[in-house]
């Protein structure tokens, strides 16, 4: 590790603890004692706010309301923080107004050089939904539903909240604690608990008409909800192993509740389990799209009947089209 990275590092991890010893950081960093002297010599000097303790048990603790230094960048991590600006432009992403101010402010803490070669990396990567004749331009379909950055905001001081969504009779409220918020497919959704029905539910974001925080006297605590959630557990009905060339299809994309175990440190062979919801028409023949779409390299230990013979008669209804006695694949059940 270089010196500046060194130095850097060391004063994240001083800030994040109340007090240290120059054995510790002899430890952490795998340093002689004279090379972490010298160190957080130079960080006091950087201005880092350090007062030493004397006697046995004696090291180093931050002083309290104190400003600490500015953060100085390696060129690979302003390189890093600037691509990451680039492949997310036109990800409909909240606060996307704020870029344009972030961008600025990386511009000015960095060097004339390290500026260069930002223009340059801005002019020949392009990424998915870029538009390449104008990188910067912002469509209307690249910004996110306006309620998105309201419902954050909401989230972050409570997670208890008063939705309301629009359906196709009309509007209704929703009292969730929510869960998580994703991205997949190009849509926002919560998953939220349902606090009247006491149980887990999916809701577009962009049919969100209106949030409001949900009464302190009329909710459950978190504690209680996860353990109804707990109880509510689903069990596992679909287990497949997969191969590599499936490995491979699953990261470029999968379902949010479908996650692997590898079995082999290389990473070449996994287990995916999940629950199926067999009575959901529409959840049921996207989760048989996405099995296809996995490929030949997997092998089906446990599946429900419906999955199984729906993917056989599409294996039926392709002999039948291509008019040859039989097609090979290497899914097994």
């Amino acid at each position: 590790m270089k010196k500046v990275e060194r130095i850097n590092t060391i004063m994240r991890y001083i800030n994040n603890r109340s007090q240290f010893t120059i054995s510790e950081i002899m430890r952490e960093f795998n340093i002689s004692r004279s090379t972490a002297i010298r160190d957080v010599r130079e960080i006091e000097a950087l201005g880092m706010p350090l007062v030493a303790e004397v006697g046995r048990d004696g090291g180093y603790f931050v002083m309290h309301n104190s400003l600490l230094p500015g953060v100085r960048f390696t060129d690979n991590e302003v390189k890093a923080l600037f691509i990451a600006f680039m492949a997310t432009r036109n990800a409909q992403l909240p606060y996307l107004k704020s870029r344009q101010s972030l961008a600025e402010k990386l511009l000015g803490l960095i060097s004339t050089n390290q500026q260069d070669d930002l223009v340059l990396l801005n002019q020949i990567l392009l990424f998915a939904g870029t538009n390449p004749h104008n990188p910067d331009l912002l469509e209307l379909s690249d910004l996110p539903h306006p309620m998105l950055e309201k419902l954050i905001q909401n989230l972050l001081r409570d997670r208890h909240l008063w939705i309301t969504i629009e359906e196709e009779k009309g509007t209704k409220s929703y009292t969730i604690y929510l869960l998580h918020l994703y991205h997949e497919k190009g849509l926002w959704q919560m998953e939220g608990f349902d606090l009247k029905e006491e149980r887990k539910k999916i809701f577009p974001v962009d049919r969100l008409v209106d949030i409001k925080p949900y009464p302190a006297k009329r909710r459950l605590s978190q504690k209680k909800i996860f353990e109804k959630l707990s109880k509510q557990e689903e069990e596992i009905n679909l287990v497949l192993e997969l191969g590599p060339k499936a490995i491979a299809q699953y990261k470029k994309y999968h379902p949010l509740k479908a996650s692997i175990s590898f079995t082999n440190p290389y990473q070449t062979t996994a287990i995916l389990k999940m629950f199926i919801h067999v009575d959901k028409p529409e959840e049921l023949a996207e989760i048989i799209n996405w099995l296809l779409f996995l490929g030949g390299e997997i092998r089906v230990r446990k599946a429900p009947e419906e999955i199984l013979e729906d993917i056989q008669e599409r294996i039926d209804g392709l002999k039948g089209q291509l008019g040859k006695p039989a097609l090979h694949t290497n899914v097994r059940f």
